[in-house]
């Protein structure tokens, strides 16, 4: 790490005078997560260009910038991240940034902080899963078109034009994810899976959420922990648990294999994408496609 903030800053005192557009007019935008990155691309349309450093499956919580990443990091416009310490092993990288020459933009600052969900176990003291809010989600498209537009503003137009088209199609969302939810009963909305990454989605919908590991993927599973929950899941009759895309799913088949120990049976409900979107190209690639399969994927399972 410390060999990557010494190449940021080396490489920073180069490109002071940098022009803030390509030649081509679009801005340079690198973003963090896969939920950032298709949000910069649905407000940015083609008058941005746009590299996201983490693919389908990757978890922010333990990703380790690379050299490449640090050559995206300080040829950028501008960079988005989500904030909350989610990227945890950026964070040194992006504080090294902020003191040179550019600032990192992480939109969960955009967020009111007495809204969010606390955690005594987690270094901001926040549960960073903000994105399974929509409303919260909908805050930060604000923030990305009222940045592209002070950046860009001879597109500040069509920024804000592309947002308020998308910010309708998470409208869309919403009313349809709540007709799926109410199809099942209040005393099954009850969501175990790998980490903590759904407590702001349990809220919103009602859902009980219980993770076998806790916010950060980066703390591990205890025998005790898994003997507690498979007692959980037994008293509660729960039909299904759910293992992440970007979580290795041995937690879960460990928690399924002592369920049934103890003589009772709990099957595997599915993948849900926590941390990070579905492969570039499908459905669950986009934040929007993500959200209603986890909601299809969860009460199909449950019910």
């Amino acid at each position: 790490m410390k060999k990557i903030i010494f190449l940021i800053a080396i490489t920073l005192i180069f490109t002071n005078c940098k022009d803030e557009a390509k030649d081509n007019g679009q801005l340079n935008i690198v973003t963090t997560t896969t939920m950032i990155t298709d949000l910069v691309k649905n407000i940015g349309g083609d008058m941005v260009n746009i590299e996201g450093l983490m693919g389908s499956g990757v978890d922010p919580h333990l990703y380790k910038a690379s050299e490449g990443d640090v050559n995206k990091l300080v040829n950028a416009d501008i960079i988005f991240y989500n904030g909350l310490h989610l990227e945890g092993k950026l964070v040194e990288v992006f504080e090294k940034m902020g003191s040179q020459t550019k600032t990192p933009i992480a939109l969960a600052d955009a967020l009111d902080k007495n809204t969010l969900i606390g955690s005594e176990y987690f270094a901001s003291n926040f549960d960073p899963h903000v994105w399974f809010d929509i409303s919260y989600f909908k805050q930060f498209a604000e923030k990305v078109a009222t940045i592209l537009s002070e950046k860009n503003p001879e597109n500040a137009a069509n920024f804000q034009a592309n947002k308020n088209t998308y910010i309708s199609k998470l409208n869309a969302l919403q009313t349809k994810i709540n007709q799926v939810i109410a199809t099942l009963p209040k005393e099954k909305r009850i969501l175990v899976t790998a980490h903590d990454a759904f407590n702001y989605f349990g809220k919103a919908y009602g859902f009980e959420v219980v993770g076998l590991q806790g916010i950060s993927t980066a703390t591990e599973a205890g025998v005790q922990d898994v003997q507690k929950l498979a007692t959980f899941i037994i008293e509660k009759q729960i039909k299904a648990i759910f293992v992440e895309s970007s979580v290795p799913k041995r937690t879960i088949e460990a928690l399924q294999a002592a369920v049934k120990s103890k003589g009772h049976d709990v099957k595997i409900g599915g993948t849900l994408y926590s941390d990070a979107l579905g492969n570039a190209g499908t459905v669950e690639g986009t934040y929007i496609g993500m959200f209603e399969y986890n909601v299809n994927t969860i009460v199909n399972a449950l019910k």
